[in-house]
């Protein structure tokens, strides 16, 4: 029985043994299976090989395209199964497959002498580089990286630009191999043997295409590198690197994948391209499939400038072939090119004029204001000079035209386009168009006889407004501003209302001019505008604060005009009077007419004064949200509500009236606008209209 349990042990031994051994077997058989493959383009092979970054197969020319021309990216592309490059079949212990790879590509740098960086042909452990940086790391490595025995990456780098970290690799257009680090063990400048001993050198990024063939020997441990344009027609017998390569066993994993990277830098770049890629490994010495270059794609255009020799000779040979052309034919010549140019000028509409068609022709205005005429002007201001004209197609016009020599010019010049182009009511001054020659703008308006309210409240000597006109203007002013803030397409927010830019009709309506600060926002958005615009007297005390024009601040500057009207009065002409607070002092003491102008003597409507007068006050009331709305300032206006008492907390603090004193100073200055004795469309456009931004 001890026996028979003794030679059943045996015989599971041997078994074990056997099995061990047919399964090692097994297993080097399969780890010294032979890999090959070709591409003569990459049409088809998407799924062969796998792409990362800027990497991609071109579907238009079937080419590999490592990277673009765009500055700072890398890109991968390797070949998607791993591939076995350890051989155990002659000892337990393994040595590196021979392998064998040539492939041809193209270098097309963004300009002559500044191209970048350069790529690499690589066995790495992953079909990809996590991490990998541009620049001077090629796709392979990271600062962080560079160097470490981990990396288990073999790289033949072709490099365009001086070295890595302008260590030993301090010459650019050079290959060398890497071992785990950008920093090449091997390295030479870029050469090709064209007998064996006499050597041209060429440049990598030439835009031309060039042949790669390299070769590893497992068994003598021998990398042989040769390169060379593939316009030589001819392999050199002599490879540029030869030379035993020991590193290789450190660095061969079981399972390696083969392939590519590339990178841009930040002011240097090149598009990287592969036409076509052998590879063999393992075997008895494994040969690369040859590349007929018959029958690979045809190679990217060379977008660079390539011989900027080449290209002055041809430039002046252009120049001498023209002194040939007689003086006749110049002159010709020059004189249809002059006056296509001047048509070119004059027709040409930049993007902000597309959506508005309404353009004059500056010939038409030159004359309709008489050459623009000294004795033509109706007003001056700070943004320019306004004429008046007479177009036998509209009639008596504005022209308001604006100085070149204003900093705000062109801004004023398209905000009113883009404010008065696409507005329409009664109570707003219409734009007719616009004209733009040379470096003069011009705005076409309806012309207006009566002038500016301004004019008609303190300029017209012996002529008093009656009551009656007051206060339709004044419902006048507040249906435009409603129409601006409420009932457009956008919330239009004029940014300075004021006597000057309110301009009366001959009926005696109300007009609402001068957009030239105004801004469009779309409902549910808030202002941006961070700095202060505007005419003293006339802003909105937050302004000073933060800059952010809003509807309340019209209907501040509003408030204010309505006192203004009825009383006569600037909204300020001494350094401690604000006609707001005068107001209010009569309100606070019981006898508010007493603010009437006294002009109008007893010819008032004594009802209408005071709601005017109160809601001239609740408009100025110094916390936003307390004012009114255009929308119930004309309810009130028409009697179809009451007026709210205002609250003691009405009025500034001396302090805030300091502040707002302060910040105010060197942004705006009291309304002062020079005008002629005409009455215009713009007889008072002022200079005090702050402009700093919009």
């Amino acid at each position: 029985m001890g026996v028979s349990r003794s030679i059943s042990s045996f015989m599971f031994l041997i078994f074990l043994i056997l099995s061990s051994n047919v399964f090692k077997w097994s297993v080097l058989v399969e780890a010294t299976t032979a890999a090959r493959f070709t591409f003569r383009g990459f049409k088809g092979n998407q799924t062969e090989i796998q792409t990362e970054g800027a990497s991609t197969i071109q579907r238009d020319n079937d080419l590999l395209r490592l990277t673009d021309r765009n500055h700072n990216v890398t890109g991968t592309a390797f070949y998607r199964k791993p591939i076995r490059l350890r051989d155990y079949t002659n000892s337990s212990n393994f040595k590196v497959c021979s392998f064998s790879s040539s492939f041809v590509f193209v270098i097309i740098p963004s300009s002559p002498g500044n191209g970048g960086f350069g790529f690499t042909f690589t066995l790495s452990p992953t079909p990809n580089r996590p991490g990998a940086e541009s620049a001077q790391y090629l796709g392979l490595l990271n600062r962080y990286n560079d160097g470490n025995q981990s990396n288990h990456v073999f790289a033949l780098e072709f490099d365009t630009v001086q070295g890595f970290k302008d260590g030993a690799d301090r010459r650019g257009n050079h290959i060398g191999l890497n071992f785990n680090s950008l920093s090449s063990d091997v390295q030479e400048p870029l050469i090709y043997y064209e007998t064996a001993d006499r050597k041209e050198d060429f440049q990598l990024d030439s835009g031309e295409p060039i042949r790669v063939n390299l070769d590893y020997d497992g068994s003598s441990k021998t990398f042989n590198v040769t390169i060379y344009p593939t316009r030589l027609g001819f392999k050199p017998k002599k490879p540029m690197i030869s030379g035993r390569v020991l590193e290789l066993s450190g660095i061969v994993e079981e399972e390696m994948y083969v392939g590519f990277t590339a990178a841009t830098g930040k002011d240097q770049s090149s598009a990287h391209f592969v036409m076509g890629w052998s590879f063999a490994s393992c075997g008895e010495k494994p040969v690369a499939d040859w590349l007929d270059l018959s029958q690979l794609p045809s190679p990217p255009p060379n977008t660079s400038l390539r011989n900027k020799k080449g290209y002055a000779s041809r430039v002046i040979a252009l120049i001498v072939a023209l002194s040939i052309v007689t003086v006749v034919l110049l002159v010709l010549l020059f004189v249809f090119v002059m006056y296509k140019r001047k048509i070119q000028e004059e027709e040409i509409l930049e993007d902000w004029e597309i959506d508005y068609p309404h353009r004059f022709k500056y010939r038409d205005l030159y004359l309709a204001t008489k050459r623009f005429k000294e004795s033509e002007i109706i007003g001056t201001g700070g943004f320019g000079i306004v004429y008046k004209g007479n177009l036998s197609s509209s009639g008596p016009i504005a022209v308001k035209k604006i100085t070149s020599n204003s900093s705000q010019g062109v801004r004023e010049f398209v905000a009113e386009i883009e404010s008065l182009g696409r507005l329409g009511h009664k109570n707003l001054v219409n734009l007719q168009g616009w004209c733009k020659h040379k470096n003069e703008l011009l705005l076409i308006y309806d012309y207006i006889p009566n002038g500016s309210l301004d004019s008609l409240l303190y300029r017209r000597n012996g002529v008093v407004l009656p009551w009656d006109v007051r206060f339709e203007i004044i419902k006048g002013i507040a249906s435009g501003l409603l129409y601006l803030h409420e009932e457009w397409e956008q919330i239009v927010i004029h940014r300075d209302v004021k006597a000057s830019n309110v301009l009366i009709d001959e009926d005696m309506n109300a007009k609402l001019g001068d957009f030239g600060l105004a801004r469009l926002y779309e409902r549910g958005t808030l202002s941006q505008t961070t700095k202060v615009v505007g005419t003293l007297g006339y802003m909105a005390p937050e302004l000073t604060r933060n800059g952010r024009g809003s509807t309340a601040s019209d209907v501040f500057a509003f408030g204010v005009l309505v006192l203004e009207i009825v009383c006569g009065h600037r909204p300020t002409n001494t350094e401690n009077f604000f006609l707001a607070d005068w107001v209010m002092e009569f309100h606070t003491n019981g006898g508010i007419l007493s603010a009437v102008d006294q002009k109008l003597g007893s010819s008032f409507n004594g009802r209408e004064a005071r709601l005017v007068l109160a809601v001239g006050l609740l408009c100025c009331h110094h916390k936003p949200k307390t004012r009114p709305s255009m929308r119930m300032v004309l309810r009130y206006l028409n009697g179809e509500e009451d007026v709210p008492l205002i609250d003691e907390d009405w009025g500034l603090s001396d302090s805030s009236r300091d502040e707002l004193r302060m910040n105010v100073v060197g942004y705006v200055s009291s309304d002062r606008a020079s005008t002629s004795n005409t009455f215009s469309s713009f007889s008072g456009v002022s200079s005090s209209s702050v402009v700093s931004g919009r």
